[in-house]
């Protein structure tokens, strides 16, 4: 017996030390990197500079300390899940409400052990959602960050989102700028809201291309929910992106999502049908190894996994299994499926 004991407890150090080993393999060979929104992660209290009372334990939503852990917890296993052996170097969120929400997430679970750092400021959207990034210091070192203010042509008052912009080095010493989107909503109609997500894809062109005048190989990621699909004018005539295709463009911005349009596949399930409307675009240099870090062009991906799907009873298949279904609360993760890419160093 006492041999048995000490083969298993030998059997349980060997499987220790070949997970270690995977997560370092893994760590020298890719940076993941990610993106989510994760469906109206709230606080329980009441903010009374903004219109969060719904998201309150008398709120019409009874949302309470327990929901939010709850929640919280399921974001942190969804992280886990898309990051399999080494969690995301980057994490890039929306609909989140504030900085107390992610520091829950990176300090209050098991992802505590990663150290992850947070960018995150209050945006002036008037129902005080943000945007916001997590990183893996010991994968990505932040330099800069900044926010930078959406305003509609039509409606320089209405309040929206900010694009969060980061720029870092990744330990492959390759410098990474990161722009983190939630684009304004199709909320009072599709056309009549369009003006708003062109004007901010006009911003982070603006932007880009301010950085390639100093930088023209500088490796840029655009992600985020686009509140539109690949093929849509915000998209296509406002930032200015498409498809992947040779031969590559040196100003050009490539969407290593829109294979999905394509396939009717996506990340968001409206009146039984999908959507890909959550997207990583990158610049050229991204998708050529002769400037160090890279990805490829099917790079862009959907994470599918069973846990965040449910049977649609309404609809033919499956649909995203959300916290929400109007105003009941249905227990799951989110509206939204996750998206990632992998960034590989060109040894």
């Amino acid at each position: 017996m006492k041999h048995i004991k000490q083969t298993i407890k030998i059997s349980f150090l060997a499987i220790a030390l070949l997970v270690l080993l995977a997560q370092d393999a893994l760590s020298q060979d890719r940076f993941r990197i990610m993106f989510y929104n994760v469906e109206n992660l709230f606080d329980p209290f009441n903010d009374s500079l903004k219109n969060d009372d719904e998201f309150t334990p008398d709120g019409t939503r009874f949302w309470t300390w327990r929901r939010m852990n709850d929640k919280v917890n399921n974001v942190y296993k969804v992280i886990t899940a898309v990051g399999e052996w080494d969690p995301p170097a980057i994490v890039g969120f929306c609909e989140i409400e504030n900085r107390f929400v992610i520091d829950r997430i990176t300090n209050h679970t098991p992802l505590s052990k990663f150290n992850y750092q947070i960018v995150h400021k209050e945006s002036p959207d008037f129902r005080g959602i943000d945007v916001g990034l997590i990183y893996r210091p010991d994968r990505f070192t932040v330099y800069e960050e900044r926010f930078f203010r959406v305003t509609y042509p039509d409606n320089p008052d209405r309040a929206t989102r900010d694009i969060l912009y980061t720029r870092g080095v990744l330990s492959s010493n390759d410098t990474l700028h990161v722009f983190v989107n939630h684009w304004p909503s199709k909320y009072g109609g599709a056309l009549a809201s369009e003006p708003g997500r062109i004007a901010a894809g006009k911003i982070v062109r603006q932007k880009v291309d301010s950085i390639r005048v100093f930088y023209p190989n500088a490796h840029i990621i655009i992600m985020g929910d686009f509140n539109d699909t690949p093929s849509s004018r915000p998209l296509t005539e406002g930032l200015v992106a498409e498809p992947p295709t040779e031969p590559l463009k040196p100003d050009a911005l490539y969407n290593l999502h829109q294979v999905y349009e394509a396939k009717s596949e996506g990340t968001l399930k409206y009146q039984g049908v999908w959507e890909t409307i959550d997207m990583m675009i990158v610049s050229k240099s991204l998708l050529n190894k002769q400037h160090g870090i890279y990805t490829t062009f099917d790079g862009g991906k959907i994470y599918q996994g069973n846990f965040l799907l449910e049977e649609d009873d309404r609809f033919v298949g499956v649909r995203p299994f959300r916290t929400y279904i109007g105003f009941r609360f249905h227990g799951g993760y989110s509206d939204h499926l996750p998206i990632y890419m992998d960034l590989f160093p060109n040894h």
